[in-house]
């Protein structure tokens, strides 16, 4: 296979045309966005293949686990987005070459993933005190509270694969993860047609296959980072990982609150559904178009991994038009595929919830609601690519601000609005909600179109090297407090001589880096 290289020498790049400049640029883009893709709609199909077998069930068992869904997905969202730090950290420093750091950052997003895991437990263990204190029916509440604990392991899950997928993408082997997610969806899909439709099991039983699918897409990746996969940027592990911990905190947690911002608002959609009058009607029709809706947007997300690696590695490198073009191309391939969906929503409008349910009832309530399904989903080919330019440059902070008032003093407001005063319901609520996604994207918009990329590019060269510098004296203290001992003085000096040389090369090295 031709090895298409993710940055470019030389200044060559601006001189060839226009049309090969694209295509190289696709070239590189889907190297990322392909595996992600698969791999992403995978990993996503564990959960809609058990929603899928839930609906069978019946439909309070659909609705319990849409709404358990729901409480798992905002520290899904959480998580997910305060991974996505290591898109910038990783792509950046892996632009500029300095592939150990991968490493660090790697282990440093355990840490603290693992940490807000633990602290995110009592939402799981008092899931049905709050659905019923949020007014939501009692034997719904009962049932959801139910399965939401069996998914704790699931929770620890996301905290630890997440950052690894992101290491993994940062050094373009995300093909890794995409064969550990092809393997487990085997097993996924034979385990649920065995123990959930031939034997009859129940949804607890469907809620462990689930456990297990993610654990198995984990151990498989683990496995591959430790035991030599990735022999450049793994070094083992290392106490530089609780090094400079607040920083890369707040980095992260700026991370996962953009987010999770995101990935909230539409699930505050279905919770809002369930105060409508025939609200597990409501609820069960709500959730397979969200369904259909996070399935497609799967593929969004992979443009968002990708534009965050090539913008970073773009601007690790110093090269701040050419992660501007990266940018243009990404979105437009984006919204071409976006097109694609919405226009065939809109055909098969009457026959998407197949997959999920039987019931005409259901059915019919689907069908109403595909015209806001597909201009959701238009929506989301643009807004997630843009969030991934924010995060190759590193401004999840200034994007969270933009969510929190797009969609939570916009969108919401406006869809309780429609919903309950001009009595639309579940249609008033997703429409007030999508007119947040919109101003929400006319803002990334914006921003993206006044960055100047010359100065994003100079900020992350000086954020590389500030880092690097930092670890560098580091270093050289443990160094000074932990002499080498060895017996024989002759083998001590040569050693010492050696190990100054190489020291002095590498700081001057560092120190005068662009």
């Amino acid at each position: 296979m031709e090895r298409v290289p993710l940055l470019e020498n030389g200044g060559s790049e601006e001189k060839r045309s226009l049309g090969w400049r694209v295509f190289d640029e696709s070239k590189k883009l889907w190297r990322i966005v392909g595996p992600a893709i698969f791999q992403r709609v995978v990993i996503y199909s564990f959960s809609v293949i058990t929603q899928a077998f839930a609906g069978h069930l019946g439909d309070l068992e659909l609705a319990a686990y849409s709404i358990s869904t729901v409480i798992t997905g905002f520290n899904f969202g959480l998580f997910l987005g305060m991974a996505s730090a290591l898109e910038t950290l990783c792509g950046q420093a892996y632009g500029a070459k300095k592939y150990h750091m991968l490493g660090v950052y790697l282990q440093r997003s355990w840490i603290v993933l693992f940490l807000f895991a633990v602290m995110l437990l009592p939402i799981y263990i008092y899931t049905t005190p709050l659905l019923k204190l949020c007014g939501e029916p009692d034997n719904l509440a009962e049932i959801a509270g139910k399965i939401t604990i069996w998914q704790i392991p699931q929770h620890f899950a996301y905290a630890l694969m997440f950052p690894i997928n992101r290491y993994l993408q940062s050094q373009l082997k995300n093909w890794v993860t995409a064969a550990c997610a092809a393997v487990a969806l085997l097993t996924h899909i034979t385990l649920s047609w065995l123990l959930l439709f031939k034997w009859h099991y129940g949804l607890v039983t469907a809620v462990l296959i689930l456990n297990s699918s993610w654990w198995l897409v984990l151990f498989g990746m683990f496995f591959y980072v430790v035991c030599g996969g990735c022999p450049d940027t793994w070094k083992g592990f290392s106490m530089d990982a609780f090094a400079d911990m607040w920083e890369f905190i707040k980095l992260s947690f700026s991370s996962g609150i953009m987010m999770c911002l995101e990935s909230w608002y539409y699930r505050v959609l279905v919770l809002l559904t369930g105060y409508l009058p025939n609200a597990e009607l409501a609820v069960d029709a709500l959730s397979i178009c969200m369904s259909i809706s996070t399935w497609e947007l799967m593929i969004p997300l992979a443009f968002f991994a990708g534009t965050g690696v090539r913008v970073a590695n773009e601007l690790g490198a110093g090269k701040g038009q050419a992660a501007k073009f990266a940018m243009i191309v990404s979105v437009v391939t984006s919204i071409l595929i976006g097109i694609f969906f919405w226009a065939l929503i809109l055909t098969f409008h009457d026959k998407i919830a197949l997959f999920f349910t039987s019931s005409m009832v259901v059915l019919n309530a689907v069908d109403k609601l595909t015209v806001l399904l597909a201009f959701t989903i238009l929506l989301n080919s643009i807004q997630p690519v843009l969030s991934g330019v924010a995060v190759g440059s590193g401004w999840q902070s200034l994007v969270a601000y933009v969510n929190v008032g797009s969609y939570y003093l916009i969108g919401v407001p406006f869809g309780i609005f429609l919903g309950w005063t001009f009595h639309y319901g579940v249609l008033g609520i997703w429409a007030g909600m999508i007119g947040g996604t919109f101003v929400q994207t006319i803002i990334l918009a914006v921003l993206t179109m006044r960055c100047n990329w010359t100065e994003e590019a100079n900020k992350a060269s000086r954020r590389i090297s500030r880092v690097m510098h930092q670890n560098l004296q580091r270093n050289i203290k443990t160094d000074r407090r932990s002499p080498a001992r060895n017996p024989e003085p002759v083998d001590i000096r040569v050693m010492n001589g050696e190990t100054r040389a190489k020291r002095g090369k590498e700081i001057m090295s560092e120190l005068t880096a662009p």
